[in-house]
């Protein structure tokens, strides 16, 4: 009897220790899985088509710069490929405005003005990290990031989530080939 007893606590207490640990979700990381589920939408972006020089910790385009930390290898294969650059951004932000004002003076001042992407534009960004959302890539064939920048335009620090999709790319693609040969299909900042 003692013996089946002290197995039935061993066993009772060796059970947390196999039991699958989940890692809690920050509440930033919660806002993303939400806005997944109920505002995404797909969308297909064009690659940068003009001139891409990689410097020291810097992408230049065309006129336009973006920064970046030197050992984040995925940021640096984003931009080199064109998927991310300042004059997206700086279209995706003036559309952002556009879509969530509701002022009609503030709109009709904008259309006014003679450049009105300048109020918007992105330039001199720094991109500090990327991390691939790994809970929200479970198809082979898209992966999920979290870009978390620095642009002394924007209050804050502007998180961007950004969709790659591959049609291509199978389980064991490297992530290098995965960027490589993708597409920009969802973007988003939080």
């Amino acid at each position: 009897m003692k013996l089946l007893f002290s197995l039935s606590l061993c066993l009772s207490l060796s059970m947390t220790t196999f039991a699958q640990k989940k890692e809690a979700l920050s509440s930033k990381d919660k806002a993303i899985v939400e806005h997944f589920k109920n505002d995404y939408k797909k969308k297909n972006y064009k690659k940068f088509e003009g001139k891409i020089i990689v410097k020291d910790n810097l992408v230049q385009f065309d006129d336009k710069v973006i920064n970046y930390n030197k050992s984040d290898k995925t940021t640096k294969l984003f931009l080199q490929e064109g998927l991310i650059y300042p004059q997206l951004l700086t279209d995706y932000q003036m559309e952002k405005f556009l879509d969530e004002t509701t002022d009609k003076s503030q709109k009709r001042f904008l259309k006014l003005q003679k450049d009105p992407r300048a109020s918007f534009d992105v330039n001199n960004m720094r991109i500090n990290s990327s991390d691939e959302l790994v809970s929200l890539s479970t198809d082979p064939k898209i992966k999920r990031f979290k870009l978390v920048c620095n642009d002394n335009k924007i209050p804050g620090t502007p998180i961007y989530i950004i969709e790659l999709t591959n049609k291509g790319a199978t389980k064991d693609t490297s992530s290098e080939e995965f960027i490589k040969n993708s597409k920009l299909t969802y973007l988003q900042q939080l």
